[in-house]
């Protein structure tokens, strides 16, 4: 097999993990699943991927990919202030983690970031830099670090609690944006108007 066919193998069992992920959660990425849909032995993901963790850490930082971009998108006009801009970015978090569920939770999940396969922690970590520089730009009084990283953990468990239905049946929500302008205003304090 040369390479370029190599390289085109590897390519399509992400493809075919990210489309699994997508369609039927993270609970689905087997390496036989993904070998059966791709059209390879179940053999053959071992060849590009040692480990089950390999692949599942490429799949993932597909997500990472994705989430980078969309982020970039939202928050990218330098023109609006570091509040709308987070604002934004905390919006497209939240539609990610709701619309994307399998490769959110995939791209989450503490071994994966733990074994930094494939350079994870390189991928999430840019993200949380940019939450960082906003929350310090609103609030150069505090320690941005902490401030993001425990907003962040408010818009995870948001994110999480929404999905299970426990946040819309507790609140009487329709939504969760009312939730994230809480969140928000707990951890930047209230928008000026």
């Amino acid at each position: 097999m040369d390479e370029l066919e190599s390289t085109g193998l590897r390519a399509r069992l992400v493809d075919v993990g990210v489309d699994l992920v997508r369609a039927e959660g993270a609970q689905a990425l087997t390496l036989r699943e993904i070998a059966r849909r791709a059209g390879v032995s179940h053999g053959a993901p071992r060849r590009y991927f040692p480990t089950h963790l390999e692949l599942l850490s490429a799949i993932a930082r597909r997500g990472f990919d994705d989430l980078r971009d969309r982020a970039a998108n939202a928050a990218g006009d330098e023109r609006t202030g570091p509040r709308a801009r987070l604002s934004a970015l905390a919006r497209v978090y939240l539609d990610f983690a709701l619309s994307q569920r399998g490769m959110y939770e995939l791209m989450f999940r503490h071994d994966l970031l733990e074994s930094n396969r494939l350079g994870l922690r390189e991928t999430s970590l840019p993200l949380f830099a940019v939450l960082v520089d906003l929350v310090a730009r609103i609030r150069p009084e505090a320690d941005a670090r902490i401030v993001a990283g425990a907003l962040w953990a408010n818009l995870h468990g948001i994110a999480q609690l929404w999905g299970w239905g426990s946040l819309g049946l507790t609140t009487d929500a329709d939504d969760c944006a009312p939730l994230l302008n809480a969140a928000l205003d707990a951890h930047l304090g209230p928008e000026e108007r």
